[in-house]
């Protein structure tokens, strides 16, 4: 069996959520447990950070994995979905899981496979616990998929829980309000583990309180450790100025949206409570992991830019409260003229994404290959329905060459929707 065909047995053969949605989704942790029992129960042998949340979840645990790996540490980093490679979700030290690793995984391991029948995101799960700790790696920062409280993820015991913040996604499985969906991500809060939760709400504080004094676990918000404003931004980064017990000072984040100084805000507040255990660091290797988190991790889709003349730009904010942040950042670009290449899934709240939108731009409707997509002339009808007007396209490598061909020198192109839009976008 070479790379190719482990793909398209993993690919066809297990339950994959990114393509097929609910009918993947397992609302329990037994095969885990199973999975995690036939290994040996690996995630025992090196530390982990838990990073769980609606959104910014990805970009905090890059960012983690960065500084922790500038710091000297050897780095696991666990993170879903991919865009281009599934060898993105497991990596050491910004470094991908080799083909030869994942083929030899499933041929040695095929018989349990089978046997027990796990999701894709299970089996992607015992994969990459396997693999750190064969490797050997001093700790894993460790992305949820899904929720908390029964993601694959939360077998672990970490030193730090991390919430990066609530909204409203995955409301079938989760819950339709905000305090259900936080009671979720609440799960990951364990026996006197410190959690630092990321944005202050209000409304759902006394969730996480609740949670935290149950399990005797420090609840940190990170404004209470962390403060930020911005200084002068470029092209290339944006300039934060930090002021933090640890970390203190100016620092240039290269990831442009400015959604992301709450993120980085969130970094800083979990590197402080690290610092006060059995993680030593320093100023210098936060800067230095802040710098070079795109070149140390890989970190792909996050307000990035693919050309210039006319300007491209991706994003893989996929929610209410995701495209709201990324709506505000592009209308801070000024461009006279915006088209907007745009697919959705079929799952999300298809009428309030859309309604986020400007209707001052040009829309190329489309959709992604995987069954989740949806209709790209329903996308359209829906979103004429609330002003919007375009057209639509079969797949979303059409959609871009029409968004490009009617672009001008000083255009902005914009391509998102779905995180499987941008997926198929970085396609060469």
């Amino acid at each position: 069996m070479n790379y190719q065909e482990t793909l398209d047995f993993l690919f066809s053969q297990l339950p994959m959520y990114q393509r097929a949605g609910k009918a993947a989704y397992k609302a329990d942790l037994a095969n885990t447990l199973a999975l995690d029992k036939y290994f040996g129960h690996p995630h025992r042998r090196f530390r982990t950070i838990h990073v769980a949340g609606t959104n910014g979840k990805g970009s905090v645990s890059h960012m983690l994995a960065s500084v922790l790996q500038a710091a000297g540490y050897r780095t696991g980093l666990y993170t879903s979905p991919h865009l281009l490679d599934f060898r993105e979700r497991i990596k050491i030290d910004g470094r991908m899981i080799s083909e030869t690793e994942v083929t030899q995984f499933v041929e040695q391991h095929r018989g349990v496979i089978e046997r027990i029948a796990p999701s894709f995101f299970e089996m992607t799960v015992a994969m990459a616990f396997d693999y750190f700790a064969r490797k050997e790696v001093d700790v894993a920062v460790v992305e949820v998929g899904l929720g908390g409280r029964l993601d694959s993820t939360n077998i672990i015991t970490p030193d730090l829980s991390v919430i990066t913040n609530i909204g409203l996604d995955h409301t079938m499985f989760l819950g339709d309000t905000l305090r259900a969906i936080a009671g979720e991500k609440a799960g990951i809060i364990k026996t006197g583990v410190p959690v630092v939760v990321g944005r202050h709400q209000e409304e759902i504080e006394d969730v996480f309180r609740d949670k935290a004094k149950k399990q005797r676990a420090s609840l940190y918000f990170s404004g209470e450790l962390a403060t930020l404003k911005p200084g002068v931004t470029s092209a290339e980064f944006q300039e934060l100025i930090a002021e933090a017990s640890l970390g203190g000072g100016t620092y240039r984040l290269p990831l442009l949206g400015h959604y992301q100084q709450e993120n980085f805000r969130t970094v800083l507040a979990a590197l402080n409570i690290l610092n006060k255990s059995w993680y030593e660091l320093t100023p210098e290797s936060i800067s230095k992991g802040i710098e070079n988190v795109v070149k140390n991790t890989g970190l792909l889709g996050r307000w990035q830019k693919l050309s210039e003349y006319p300007t491209v730009i991706c994003d893989t904010g996929h929610n209410v409260d995701g495209i709201s942040e990324v709506m505000q950042q592009l209308m801070l670009k000024g461009k006279e003229n915006i088209h907007i290449v745009w697919g959705m899934v079929n799952d999300k709240d298809i009428s309030g994404v859309l309604k986020l939108l400007p209707v001052n731009a040009r829309y190329y409707f489309t959709r992604a290959s995987i069954p989740r997509a949806l209709d790209e002339k329903l996308l359209e009808e829906d979103a004429g329905k609330v002003g919007l007007r375009g057209e639509s396209f079969r797949n979303v490598r059409l959609a871009i060459d029409a968004a490009k061909k009617n672009a001008t020198y000083n255009d902005l192109i914009f391509i998102g929707g779905s995180t499987f839009v941008v997926a198929e976008a970085l396609e060469k």
